[in-house]
């Protein structure tokens, strides 16, 4: 009976937020209704190896460090993909090619100038200010609003309102929405950015605080701040570029890849032609890696992802980032990047540093800002940046 009375709270902070007449601009989704919670849920820890689980054991899982799709509402996720590839193949139409190199040089180097810490950080406060932004708790929903609100500002103080670019909330049964953001290019050929809003403290979820500064508050002001800078072209303003560019904000990681599972299986049934995804998902620590005296680097991740995509993102990094890129692994469903591979559509992963160095103090009440480094999310934003802007201007014929 609590979490459902805690559940509708969730849903009516939300829509109260995001309907609020100061951002009439702002299109909404109608919310929907709160659902019955199931007493088990079908949760996927490898391909084609699944189980039943109680929410406690899912909890479990993640403090061993177990990683999992939770598949419930979403258990035919890439199946007519997996059926169109496949005529695809029969029929000799090639898969997504990448660019050779970065060719917009000229053009991403006097932006890369232009984006800025303090906004990252001023963001940040904000959003770790919230107790938690657990995806079942009202705090989960109101901190969604704030970052909507945030994002059609983005939108509405570049004019890209006025060319047709828009903002909306995706909403899900459990009451925090996840964030879609769109910049209409010449084509519905589509390249998302992605990080989760979420957080979570794994040891008490529905109670304890979770300020999530690095999982995944950092990767969620990041591309903000990159969404931000990448309106001050003309060109990507004015929807010149051949394709779409969509930042994605998800809602519900923590509880197995939840809310990046329903955008796109809703893409796949539509025929969403989505040419590539990159992850953002902790961008902010590096005093594991320092400690050990490794050379600060962006962590590649490349098992589980799109290999010419990856290649790809080596030559954006090695052009735009003052840092260097180490290759490294996460493991099965790691993040949400992971939902878009299996709805068939090309992802990339980019972490703080090598796996084995990345934050440890994820999921506690101790994920806070002053333990990470603005330089070294500075240089994710360079890489987001960079990336999309490329990609806008890509040719995928």
């Amino acid at each position: 009976m609590a979490a459902s009375i805690l559940l509708s709270v969730s849903i009516a902070s939300l829509v109260t937020a995001i309907t609020h007449p100061k951002d009439p601009q702002i299109p909404i989704q109608d919310a929907q209704p709160p659902t019955t919670e199931p007493d088990l849920y079908l949760i996927e820890l490898a391909p084609g190896e699944t189980k039943y689980v109680t929410e406690d054991d899912k909890w479990a899982l993640r403090l061993e460090g177990i990683n999992f799709f939770d598949i419930t509402e979403t258990p035919e996720l890439g199946a007519i993909n997996r059926e169109l590839h496949a005529l695809n193949r029969e029929m000799g139409v090639k898969s997504v090619s990448f660019p050779k190199k970065t060719a917009h040089n000229e053009s991403v180097v006097p932006l890369l100038k232009k984006l800025e810490k303090k906004n990252m950080r001023k963001h940040l406060e904000k959003f770790t200010s919230f107790h938690t932004r657990y995806y079942k708790s009202s705090t989960g929903a109101e901190s969604s609003a704030w970052l909507l609100s945030q994002v059609n500002s983005t939108l509405s103080e570049a004019g890209a309102l006025e060319h047709g670019a828009s903002v909306k909330a995706f909403p899900h049964s459990w009451g925090q929405a996840s964030i879609i953001a769109t910049i209409p290019g010449k084509s519905e050929k589509t390249v998302v950015i992605g990080a989760h809003q979420d957080s979570i403290n794994l040891f008490f979820p529905s109670l304890l605080a979770a300020p999530g500064a690095d999982d995944d508050g950092s990767g969620t002001v990041t591309i903000l701040e990159a969404l931000r800078v990448l309106l001050q072209s003309e060109d990507v303003l004015k929807g010149k570029g051949k394709n779409t560019i969509e930042f994605h904000w998800y809602s519900a990681e923590e509880g197995g890849l939840l809310g990046s599972q329903a955008i796109f299986q809703s893409y796949e049934k539509a025929f969403k032609d989505v040419k590539a995804m990159l992850q953002q998902d902790m961008t902010g620590y590096v005093q594991k890696t320092l400690d050990a005296g490794e050379p600060e680097s962006l962590g590649l991740i490349t098992d589980y992802v799109d290999p010419g995509l990856t290649d790809f993102i080596k030559k954006v990094i090695t052009e735009y980032c003052s840092i260097p890129y180490v290759l490294t692994k996460c493991g099965y469903a790691c993040s949400d990047h992971a939902s878009a591979s299996k709805a068939g559509y090309p992802s990339a992963f980019v972490i703080e540093s090598d796996f084995k160095y990345s934050d440890n103090k994820i999921h506690t009440t101790e994920d806070k800002i002053e333990y990470l480094n603005f330089d070294h999310m500075l240089q994710h934003a360079r890489l987001t940046l960079g990336l999309a802007y490329e990609l806008a201007f890509a040719d995928f014929d």
